[in-house]
């Protein structure tokens, strides 16, 4: 895992409490389109995330608080693309 998808999970996990969490680097699948950085970074992103803070939330409201969790990192210098998959824990 690289500093960045490290950091992306450090501020989800702090500020979601999530059950389960999985940050997936994509960028090596954009190569030569917008926004990828060569081989050195980390620009594009999957997060699948499943968190009791989310109850009572739609959709547009699940993803913005994912995005309001990684605050300035959600920047066209940092993270060029962020596909979020944001849902409600398994009931027990």
């Amino acid at each position: 895992m690289g500093r960045l998808a490290a950091e992306i999970e450090s501020r989800l996990i702090a500020a979601l409490a999530p059950s389960a969490l999985d940050v997936i680097d994509d960028s090596h699948e954009h190569r030569g389109h917008g926004g990828h950085r060569g081989d050195d970074g980390e620009s594009h992103f999957t997060v699948k995330i499943s968190a009791a803070a989310f109850v009572g939330l739609n959709r547009v409201a699940r993803q913005r608080a994912v995005y309001a969790a990684l605050g300035e990192l959600v920047a066209p210098d940092r993270i060029h693309a962020l596909r979020i998959i944001a849902e409600l824990p398994a009931a027990p």
